[in-house]
């Protein structure tokens, strides 16, 4: 159990803190910046990889989870209990932030500012940046390691920063999923449910040619 209970408080505190300040850059007319909700998400996401990493290997992302069992170093039997934790999670951050910031219209949404099928094809492109990099810093099917938390923080960081202004910066469904539940508007939900799960394969085949023996 510790290990579901992990999940789920590392995707509470995650979504919290990246759509909390989200939500406190819109209410306070941008004080926090992109850069800093970038900042943010990449440093909550290190800081939690070193903390939950050797417990359940700090997931706390549902394409993430996909994409290791797909690289057969995770349980597929634990596949759909770890993204029931961390959906749960990221719902309870979603609607605490809800009571916290009643001024907040958006509480963090990631929605696509322009065309919805670039928003898809830069959050599939993004989440195959992140899951790529995982997999090359990851102990098996554990986001632990010296490297590892810097090496992601930063990608995170890095990829918001150039996407955040058009599709959000997601890169995580539980991201989108928990400000669409506590807004009520699921209103293109569906790119950020399948394109970073996209992504994520994408990156497992190219990391698995590029490991193949010859």
């Amino acid at each position: 159990m510790k290990k579901y209970v992990a999940e789920l408080l590392g995707t509470f505190i995650l979504i919290f803190c990246a759509a909390g300040s989200a939500s406190v850059n819109e209410i306070t007319n941008g004080s926090v910046t992109l850069l800093g909700c970038a900042l943010v998400s990449g440093l909550i996401i290190m800081s939690l990889i070193y903390a939950l990493g050797n417990i359940s290997g700090a997931h706390l992302n549902p394409a993430v989870t996909i994409g290791f069992a797909l690289n057969k170093n995770f349980n597929w039997n634990l596949v759909l209990p770890y993204i029931l934790c961390q959906s749960i999670g990221g719902i309870a951050a979603g609607m605490l932030l809800k009571f916290l910031l009643p001024g907040s219209l958006s509480l963090g949404s990631t929605l696509p500012v322009a065309g919805v099928m670039q928003s898809f094809i830069l959050e599939l492109i993004t989440t195959f940046i992140l899951m790529f990099v995982i997999l090359h810093v990851a102990t098996g099917s554990k986001e632990q390691g010296m490297y590892a938390g810097i090496a992601i923080g930063s990608v995170i960081v890095a990829n918001i920063l150039f996407t955040g202004p058009i599709s959000g910066g997601s890169m995580n469904p539980v991201r989108s999923l928990a400000p669409a539940f506590a807004t009520n508007n699921f209103n293109h939900l569906w790119i950020y449910m399948i394109a970073p799960v996209s992504g994520s394969i994408l990156a497992v085949l190219c990391y698995r040619y590029f490991k193949e023996k010859k």
